[in-house]
């Protein structure tokens, strides 16, 4: 999974070292990096594993595939989305249109968010962090420990 969040600097040339925890568990999935897209809700990249674009875009073609909200969403998922590998060090290259998206200069949090991660400039995310706070407190009780059905082992 990806957990906690890890702030690193950005290089003259877009390269950024991306966290040990995430390249280990990306590693251990099989892959040699990630996919980046623009977040739809926030200032922010999404990232994620091939596997993970892939059920997004199975998804997408599980709509009805005459609709304009298949292209919609195939337009601004799957045409913005950006495969990068890392390099010997571990880090990524980041576009100018991602960094342009996310409004990022210098340094770069990784947000960790169990099967995904976010890639957020700094102080954007220490705002939306006050705020996530206060709406998971306020939305507390919609988390519910998963029960066993009886029969039924794991």
């Amino acid at each position: 999974m990806f957990l906690s969040n890890f702030e690193n600097k950005i290089d003259k040339k877009g390269r950024v070292s991306v966290p040990a925890t995430f390249r280990s568990h990306l590693s251990t999935m099989g892959y040699n990096g990630f996919i980046a897209y623009p977040s739809f809700n926030h200032v922010a990249l999404e990232a994620c594993s091939q596997d993970r674009i892939e059920k997004l875009s199975n998804t997408i073609d599980s709509l009805n595939p005459f609709e304009e909200k298949r292209d919609y969403f195939a337009t601004s998922v799957l045409s913005e989305s950006e495969n990068l590998q890392f390099d010997p060090e571990g880090r990524v290259t980041l576009s100018e249109k991602l960094l342009s998206h996310a409004k990022i200069k210098n340094s770069i949090l990784f947000v960790g968010l169990g099967k995904t991660f976010q890639i957020w400039e700094p102080k954007n995310f220490q705002n939306f962090r006050s705020l996530a706070r206060k709406k998971a407190f306020q939305n507390r009780s919609n988390l519910k420990w998963e029960t066993k059905q009886k029969g039924e082992s794991k």
